[in-house]
């Protein structure tokens, strides 16, 4: 039987192309299926997050991911990974490292955000780092024609900001949180302000005028929304 995407929560961007805003923290995760193999896009907050984003691509594509890609190294994105097993994991170039020697701040900082202690601590003690780094871009194979590509775009909104793009008509650009919609974005200590500005020229250089924008947290935006919150990081912060 057929699974709607839109009946399980996803917002559908095109064929085999999706995302879900989880709750609280309104998050992206993403999906991303081709023929042969599904990439997603961000895994949630917990193990908890995780295994019901696990549950659910299952059911929208009757077989399980095969690909992880990372957006950045805070806890809302990176702490569900653990719940996909065997898959092939990917993020910018240096997040492996960070992730495996920052896990006491990374628990930290999912409780003071309010993730339950337990359920930080368990997915601490079993975070999965990157296998594969990104340094500059990467095209990933899924199959049936469809190849993704993975660029390392940062750092602004974090020193290892791994952004996707998926061709198409229109094209569709996951940013992670680069691109925020639902409020302003965020410039957490590990945040590289000067550089923020060049990071959303790559994201407009990688999509175009006529992408589809989709930030790591509120709705969906396009390349104008892009260009004015660029301005407006670039004068908030003092660059060009």
């Amino acid at each position: 039987m057929d699974v709607s995407w839109e009946g399980l929560g996803w917002e559908r961007l095109g064929n085999g192309v999706g995302r879900r805003r989880l709750p609280v923290w309104d998050a992206t995760a993403a999906l991303v299926a081709g023929a042969d193999r599904a990439l997603l896009f961000d895994t949630g907050s917990s193990l908890r997050e995780g295994a019901e984003l696990r549950s659910q691509t299952q059911r929208l594509l009757g077989r399980r991911v095969t690909h992880i890609a990372l957006s950045h190294p805070h806890f809302d994105h990176v702490l569900g990974t653990a719940a996909f097993a065997g898959a092939e994991v990917f993020g910018a170039v240096g997040l492996a490292a960070l992730l495996r020697n920052g896990r006491e701040e990374l628990h930290s900082s999912a409780v003071r955000h309010g993730v339950p202690e337990h359920e930080a601590a368990e997915a601490v003690d079993v975070l999965v780092a990157p296998r594969h780094e990104v340094c500059g871009e990467w095209t990933l194979d899924l199959g049936g024609g469809l190849q993704v590509l993975l660029a390392d775009v940062g750092p602004g909104h974090s020193g290892h900001d791994l952004a996707v793009l998926v061709p198409g008509s229109p094209a569709v650009v996951f940013c992670g949180d680069l691109v925020e919609q639902s409020g302003e974005p965020q410039a957490g200590s590990d945040a590289v302000p000067s550089r923020w500005p060049a990071a959303l020229d790559r994201l407009l250089a990688l999509g175009g005028e006529e992408a589809v924008y989709v930030p790591g947290h509120g709705a969906v935006v396009d390349a104008a929304f892009v260009r004015a919150q660029r301005d407006r990081l670039a004068a908030r912060f003092g660059v060009s």
